[in-house]
């Protein structure tokens, strides 16, 4: 029998065998791990390592076989803290708060193949441009609007978080690519970015992001764009967001379902409470039927945020809003969120 440490430095770890996955540390002590599968240590202990072999340590976790999964170890130090990507692991992505984690796919994952640009496409128009106001976070903010590639005015789409959807996510060859395909009605973006240390504050179900989105990107975007004349078309545009975007996301089309009618939030942050007695904006504007909306929820199986999710789709789909919901086999980042977008896109902007 091949020995795991002759596997594993011969190959990429973790050793990934039907429906397992087996990670492998060399060394003298071992970390711990922790990643999606136990949802970055929130509630949860870490993965810890058994030795196996004389300086080899290793732990086994069994997952979908579709999942897409990040780690990354902490320890094997002096205060065990220490965070360290997986030396025999080359696959590495951002996570988008200044560090990386090593990623691996199951089997039967699939990476969404509209993220790839294709030959023969008609792309799209993708324009920079700053607004300054008054803005959480300062009074500046950068805006990327995209422009598809036709002719007749089309609905909106305000993204929260636009830098990352536009360059993580690569939302804008999405549409391209769907568009092509027919599978969506065109669709202009209005790409905002995110208040940066402030983000929170911006996006907790805060009056300023809406007045940032109507006062100021929704001009600019008219004065670019070719778009469907909102007052004569209610509630044509949409919202898209993840995480704390994600729960503003929804806060808007509640707030403004004349506006913001078509709504996609991705692993909404729906914990965030002022108090512990008091409830969120979200479930007082839920204690109400609003006017129609048309939603799309996803959310991770393997992210902390799982279960309130599922409680607020629940909730939504108790008081009788159009909802589409997907549970998928991955964690909270953005090439999870990125697999999910083609079919949230088809969703709530068919064909028409």
């Amino acid at each position: 029998m091949t020995s795991l440490k002759k596997r594993a430095t011969q190959g990429v770890t973790p050793i990934v065998e039907g429906n397992q996955a087996t990670f492998v540390w060399l060394g003298k002590t071992a970390p711990v791990l922790h990643g999606d599968m136990n949802w970055w240590g929130l509630d949860t202990p870490a993965v810890a390592l058994k030795e196996t072999e004389k300086g080899v340590w290793s732990a086994t976790v069994t997952l979908p076989e579709d999942a897409y999964i990040e780690y990354a170890f902490f320890g094997d130090d002096n205060d065990g803290t220490t965070r360290q990507l997986d030396p025999l692991n080359p696959r590495k992505v951002s996570n988008g708060i200044g560090k990386y984690n090593n990623f691996f796919t199951m089997p039967a994952h699939q990476h969404a193949p509209e993220r790839k640009t294709k030959r023969n496409v008609p792309k799209g128009r993708v324009t920079k441009h700053l607004i300054q106001g008054v803005f959480v976070g300062g009074g500046k903010r950068d805006v990327w609007l995209y422009q598809p590639p036709v002719k007749e005015p089309v609905p909106l789409l305000l993204v929260w978080d636009g830098h990352d959807y536009v360059f993580r996510a690569k939302l804008p060859t999405i549409v391209d690519n769907l568009i092509a395909q027919k599978r969506i009605q065109p669709v202009a973006l209005a790409c905002v970015q995110n208040a940066g240390a402030y983000r929170l504050t911006e996006y907790l179900t805060a009056d300023s992001a809406l007045v940032l989105a109507t006062k100021y990107v929704l001009p600019l975007a008219q004065e670019h764009l070719n778009l469907l004349d909102i007052n004569a078309n209610e509630g044509a545009y949409g919202v898209l967001g993840a995480s704390m975007g994600g729960l503003m996301a929804l806060y808007a089309g509640l707030r403004l379902p004349n506006i913001f009618g078509h709504v996609i939030s991705q692993s909404g942050a729906f914990q965030i409470k002022l108090t512990d007695n008091t409830p969120t904006l979200i479930e007082e504007l839920l204690m109400y039927k609003q006017p129609p909306l048309k939603i799309w929820q996803d959310v991770g199986m393997y992210e902390w945020l799982y279960p309130l999710n599922q409680a607020i789709h629940q909730r939504l789909t108790g008081l009788g809003y159009d909802v589409a919901y997907r549970e998928y086999s991955g964690g909270h980042n953005y090439p999870s969120w990125a697999n999910q977008l083609a079919d949230a896109l088809v969703a709530i902007y068919p064909p028409r």
